[in-house]
């Protein structure tokens, strides 16, 4: 006897949320996100559908395999997520489940899905971050980009929070999290870190002028 699933029908797709991360093609024409684990080889649009990362022919999301987008139910265990360190850098989506989908007791397990809404997480240093950079890394044509601030972008190629939702398409909100909380008020630099930084390049500028006058003979000081 075949063992029958229950079905439901939904008056309005559901609702979830995942973790992912912001990725931009080779040629900087598109953006959309790559997974954190198992689908993390298969980057995906705002508006996708499933594919079996195992390459096998059968539409996701196949009862004896565990291809298919997922994602739980609850913005509170999706957030949970973002505290284990491989996972700081990630974005939280809310997505909208769309087509088949197999429920399972803190998720869904789907064929294709909607990204509604990205937030981005605050810079590494703790500040509001209104830049995605290339990260270092990436998928083959895609480059991983993470949040940063304009301090911490440094040289690298970046570009604004709005432009990736542009580049994205599809209606896709971007939104830039609140600042950590656990740097105090005010992102960046004061007046006493900005009096240390003083202090440590005068430092270095006098170590240079000293090792410099060694090579060169002058004394002088």
């Amino acid at each position: 006897m075949r063992l029958r699933l229950p079905e439901e029908r939904p008056t309005e797709p559901p609702t979830g949320y995942k973790i992912a991360r912001p990725v931009l093609s080779h040629d900087g024409t598109r953006a959309g996100f790559t997974g954190v684990s198992l689908g993390g080889a298969l980057p995906y649009g705002v508006l996708d559908e499933a594919r079996c990362v195992y390459g096998r022919r059968h539409r996701a999301p196949h009862r004896r395999c565990d291809c298919g987008f997922h994602c739980v139910h609850d913005r509170a265990t999706a957030e949970a997520l973002l505290c284990t360190a491989e996972h700081r850098g990630a974005a939280l989506l809310e997505v909208t489940v769309l087509g088949a989908y197999i429920r399972f007791e803190r998720g869904f397990r789907y064929a294709r899905q909607r990204v509604r809404t990205a937030t981005l997480p605050p810079c590494a240093c703790g500040a509001a971050a209104p830049l995605l950079a290339d990260a270092g890394w990436g998928r083959p044509g895609w480059r991983v980009v993470e949040a940063v601030c304009g301090r911490c972008r440094g040289g690298r190629r970046a570009l604004a929070v709005a432009e990736f939702g542009r580049l994205a398409g599809e209606g896709l909100r971007v939104v830039a999290a609140a600042p950590s909380p656990y740097i105090g008020e005010g992102a960046g630099l004061g007046m006493p870190e900005l009096m240390a930084e003083a202090a440590l390049l005068q430092a270095r500028l006098d170590w240079f002028q000293e090792e410099l006058a060694r090579f060169t003979g002058d004394q002088r000081g």
